[in-house]
């Protein structure tokens, strides 16, 4: 195969899928990984796509651009407030019944301090957030997996592994960005990856997320838009997002 027709095939791909890893695009085209590493760079040098690490996602639409996670510490007090409003409603969403997901992040952190739902079953792939699950005597379950320094994550293959035969009534998620083309979206491949597989496997998927995270796009997407309810504190004025049906503004 030429290297256009090889090219073309890569772009095509990660348009449609909105990002695209090193052994997926290896298996489409049946290269090699230095083959497909310089096609990445021609592709990126054109701006037919942005080259990360372990991949490609798509160029970015329209929204500001959030190329790095921060830390829990440096995350943890900004929006503080609003992420406390949108926590406490979140956890009053759960049942006794219900066998529930939280990803990892600080939006996220708040719901676990929040929580009431002490009958519930949990299942979390955030250290921080298992260890005060289990310090107030919730049932909890961690994925196996790498750990992620700056996010305090468990990722990679096994983690995914501890998904797959998994099936949650309801699940919360954090998110660097949300946008009406790019959908959620987070700066690193291993984590995007945890997110989108858990969320496949939870019927009622909701998204935590402050003002601050609307009309912003990060490098990788884990969801699109409509695959989940966005749980607020407030709307922006402006960005499409007014008539959208699935974002709840929870308020003060």
């Amino acid at each position: 195969m030429l290297a256009r027709e090889r090219q073309d095939i890569i772009a095509r791909l990660v348009r449609e899928r909105g990002s695209a890893t090193m052994p997926e695009l290896m298996e489409a085209l049946d290269a090699s990984e230095s083959t497909v590493r310089r096609d990445l760079a021609a592709l990126d040098e054109q701006n037919q796509i942005i080259r990360v690490h372990g991949g490609a996602t798509a160029p970015v639409p329209r929204g500001r651009l959030v190329l790095h996670d921060a830390s829990v510490a440096q995350k943890r007090d900004v929006n503080a407030a609003a992420k406390r409003v949108i926590a406490t409603y979140a956890a009053s969403l759960i049942g006794p019944d219900d066998f529930v997901y939280i990803d990892a992040g600080t939006s996220t952190m708040q719901l676990v301090e929040a929580i009431a739902q002490m009958s519930a079953t949990y299942f979390t792939n955030s250290i921080p957030h298992a260890q005060l699950l289990l310090a107030r005597g919730c049932k909890t379950y961690l994925p196996g997996g790498l750990v992620k320094p700056v996010t305090e994550a468990l990722v990679g293959e096994a983690a995914i592994a501890s998904l797959q035969n998994l099936h949650f009534t309801i699940g919360f998620w954090g998110t660097n960005g949300i946008s009406l083309d790019a959908g959620f979206t987070t700066p690193e491949f291993s984590e995007a990856k945890v997110k989108e597989v858990s969320m496949v496997h939870t019927l009622r998927r909701y998204v935590l997320a402050d003002q601050s995270k609307f009309d912003q796009v990060s490098l990788v997407t884990f969801a699109s838009f409509e695959d989940a309810t966005v749980l607020t504190d407030k709307l922006p004025e402006d960005g499409g997002f007014q008539d959208a049906g699935n974002v709840v503004e929870v308020g003060e």
